[in-house]
């Protein structure tokens, strides 16, 4: 499948965080063309902090291979991820990152901050952004409209 293809699948993803009155991000990692794991955005049911999207993805998946590293695997995400999620991918040495919507506010793959490609990291992502990033953000703002 294509980076356009598995983006539509974490969309997907995302929509069930909304049907769940969640903020809409949806997660997924792959390798060698197998979902590893999935995860949407659960903070507030799950009463978990870490509960977004990327970090329940990385759970299922090192879970699924009996490993926390995720080497040669990529992680689909529909939302730039936090410093949090960043930090986390790159101690599961995830090989690469695509993501929709960019996070000019407290995105870490290049907005706010690059902590996917800091010298600082004992290993870097490469990472790609704005896949499908016009229904991802439309996605996140129709949900935040609804709040408004």
């Amino acid at each position: 499948m294509s980076d356009v293809e598995w983006m539509q699948r974490a969309i997907g993803l995302a929509q069930r965080a909304e049907a769940i009155d969640e903020v809409p991000v949806g997660a997924l990692v792959v390798r060698d063309g197998k979902v590893l794991g999935e995860g949407w955005n659960r903070p507030i049911s799950a009463h978990d902090p870490t509960a977004h999207a990327e970090m329940l993805a990385l759970r299922m998946a090192a879970a699924s291979v009996a490993d926390y590293r995720l080497g040669g695997a990529t992680l689909y995400v529909t939302l730039e991820p936090c410093p949090m999620c960043a930090a986390a991918m790159t101690h599961a040495r995830i090989a690469r990152l695509v993501f929709g919507a960019w996070d000019p506010r407290q995105g870490a793959a290049g907005s706010a901050f690059n902590l996917v490609a800091c010298d600082a990291m004992n290993h870097r992502v490469d990472a790609l952004g704005g896949v499908l990033s016009a229904e991802c953000g439309a996605l996140l703002r129709g949900f935040f409209a609804g709040r408004r």
